[in-house]
């Protein structure tokens, strides 16, 4: 009978420790709060463990997507938007398995450059209104900064060599075009810049001096990018040494072209 009592008291020593209760006649055994609340610990910090396993290989995953956009958006403006494929691979480090796994054509890769460059000269337009207080210093700034996002990839949009009218490139399309031109209304309006240029001639200007001529593969040419930029900027400011041939370029201007 002693060693029946010292069992069951064993067993109720047990079952605090571990939150679980015999029932009795059963044989089976109910959790109780504090065998739940161990529980739920030991799942919590089993959880971060297996998210950071599963993290690593999307976060490699998102690292090679982006060196193929970079690699491509280099590309398409050395040498046009019909670059070998194999050679973004190539160029981005990865294989050419990869490069379809993130991008099954070349309407698909194309889609991302142009959205990604899109996205990040706009954000430079934006920076340089926060930055500048002299609207035509904005617009300089943004004019040099769009040159280093490689703005002349952009070409792709303008000679739609692909569906142009996707509603994320629109949007993005949208806010681009609705920054740069209040970057020139308001140059225009300080009596800064001059008033026979619309915003249009800005982003054409942009997309022919930013990229050599496709397949001449000019070594060294970047140098000279900022160089005639700063060109173009100077007969941008008032007052105009010169008459412009033709009318100014428009947005709905490069929408029919």
């Amino acid at each position: 009978m002693r060693v029946a009592v010292e069992t069951v008291a064993k067993g109720a020593a047990q079952a605090a420790v571990t939150g679980n209760t015999a029932q009795p006649g059963t044989g089976s055994v109910t959790r109780t709060g504090t065998g739940r609340v161990a529980e739920a610990a030991a799942g919590k910090s089993a959880a971060p463990a297996a998210s950071c396993r599963a993290a690593r290989p999307r976060a490699d995953a998102l690292r090679n997507r982006e060196r193929i956009v970079s690699a491509a958006r280099e590309l398409f403006v050395e040498f046009g938007p019909d670059v070998a494929l194999d050679d973004v691979a190539r160029r981005a480090g990865v294989g050419n398995a990869t490069l379809y796994r993130n991008f099954p054509d070349r309407a698909a890769l194309t889609h991302e450059v142009v959205l990604a460059v899109t996205s990040r000269t706009t954000l430079r337009a934006e920076e340089a209104v926060a930055a500048e207080s002299d609207p035509f210093a904005a617009l300089s700034r943004f004019v040099h900064a769009a040159a280093d996002e490689r703005i002349g990839a952009l070409c792709p949009m303008i000679s739609g060599v692909f569906d142009k009218d996707h509603p994320d490139l629109l949007a993005e399309r949208d806010r681009l075009e609705e920054t740069v031109a209040g970057l020139v209304s308001r140059a225009q309006s300080a009596g800064r810049l001059r008033t026979d240029i619309a915003v249009g001639d800005v982003l054409v200007a942009l997309s022919q001096l930013t990229r050599p001529l496709p397949g001449i593969a000019c070594q060294g040419i970047d140098r000279f990018t900022h160089r005639h930029l700063q060109l173009f900027l100077d007969g941008l400011e008032t007052p105009a040494r010169s008459e412009l041939p033709g009318s100014a370029a428009t947005l709905e201007d490069l929408r029919r072209s």
